[in-house]
């Protein structure tokens, strides 16, 4: 039985990247970039005004009130490209372009048109720079604005446009095939029977991986059939670069999963975590697919995808930061963990009148606790051989993706 911290870094280590593809700019939000971003120009591209007002010379308006002649007008997309000289103004609006000569703007409030509009008086004096931002400010041209790995955001949207990328390179949608084994499930629009529960697994599996930016394929349930689950794992895998299997990975008679691997001379990387809950997750790879096998308990399900297959998708992608991101919170009260096992339990962030970030325990009745699972927010870290965290403790924390 392996650590948690061990497993993931087996998976980082066998999990290959798929090659990049180059789609449209409208298709990149969510992907995770290929390619650095470069800027092709110096932003602003030149110094801009930041306010509504008077583009003048601040040594002109030194003593106050001071009367300056209008001699133009700049706006945003419509600069005014001559030489200002002394005792003149440019009405100049917020964006535009500062023209030579100026080399401060002044808010319009402060001001005031006289006559026909070719006099302006001044009635504060400005300091040079005041309300300009000077070109290459924010970037210079040349300068990486963005990196090889970041998913890309909506804020990242404009940079990309701004710079010209009307495609970018992002890694390519894993393929993966989600497939949800054992005789007690039937299809979410049939009625259980006795001893029978709907599938749900094939479900929250899907989305999950969806969120990373994969392309999914639910299959039809297994059963417990080991011939036809064997054949259906082999056929997934000629077709997919991840397989998600959730159930028969424990160690019961109807636990098939892994005899079916090894009859398709599948590599097995692990087969036991010291985690609560999801100890008997199974990390594999069969021909060139990689293969999960995740207990078939709902809420294992859901934190085993989370701190594992998680990982390989987004590693396929490049994303720099593929497994979950660790943060820290204060414990709201107090947990029990488990000496034998490093647990993930689930909890509900809030943030308190300090500002401080708290990670909320909920209360749920174990891994099969779907209904209590579906509040939680993140899961609070309790290290392995920590038998309870006291309330206000510091602890480790994961998000969860939703």
């Amino acid at each position: 039985m392996i650590s948690v911290s061990e497993a993931i870094a087996i998976i980082k280590q066998q999990t290959p990247q798929l090659a990049p593809e180059r789609v449209a700019l409208e298709d990149a939000l969510g992907r995770v970039l290929a390619e650095d971003v470069v800027a092709d120009s110096d932003l602003p591209p030149f110094n801009r005004a930041q306010m509504d007002g008077y583009a003048l010379r601040s040594c002109d308006v030194v003593n106050v009130p001071a009367r300056l002649r209008v001699v133009g007008e700049a706006a945003a997309g419509s600069g005014w490209h001559r030489q200002m000289r002394a005792g003149e103004a440019v009405r100049i609006m917020t964006g535009a372009p500062v023209p030579e000569g100026a080399d401060s703007v002044q808010q319009v409030e402060v001001t005031r048109e006289m006559e026909d509009g070719s006099l302006v008086e001044i009635d504060k004096a400005t300091s040079p720079g005041q309300f300009i931002i000077p070109r290459a400010r924010e970037v210079k041209a040349g300068e990486t604005v963005l990196l090889a790995g970041d998913r890309i955001n909506a804020a990242m949207m404009a940079a990309l446009a701004s710079f010209g990328y009307a495609e970018v390179s992002v890694g390519a949608r894993p393929r993966v095939a989600v497939l949800a084994t054992g005789t007690e499930l039937v299809a979410v629009n049939q009625k259980p029977g006795a001893d029978q529960i709907r599938d749900s697994n094939s479900y929250s599996l899907g989305a999950y991986a969806a969120l990373t930016g994969a392309r999914v394929e639910r299959l039809p349930l297994a059963g417990d059939d080991p011939e036809l689950l064997r054949r259906e794992i082999a056929q997934a895998a000629a077709r997919s670069d991840a397989l998600i299997l959730s159930g028969g990975v424990s160690m019961g008679v109807y636990d098939f999963t892994k005899a079916a691997l090894r009859s398709l001379d599948a590599e097995i990387f692990f087969e036991r975590v010291s985690l609560r809950p999801g100890k008997p997750t199974v990390f594999a790879r069969l021909g060139q697919t990689l293969v999960f096998g995740l207990p078939g308990n709902p809420v294992s399900v859901s934190v085993t995808f989370n701190l594992f297959a998680r990982t390989a998708l987004r590693a396929m992608q490049g994303a720099r930061e593929a497994a979950m991101l660790e943060e820290h919170a204060l414990l709201a009260r107090e947990v029990k963990g488990a000496i034998e096992r490093e647990s993930y339990l689930p909890a509900r962030l809030e943030t308190n009148a300090e500002g401080q970030l708290l990670a909320s325990p909920l209360k749920w009745g174990g891994s099969s606790d779907f209904v209590a699972f579906a509040r939680a927010t993140a899961l609070i870290n309790v290290p392995q051989g920590v038998k309870m965290l006291e309330a206000g403790a510091v602890v480790k924390i994961v998000r969860l993706p939703g």
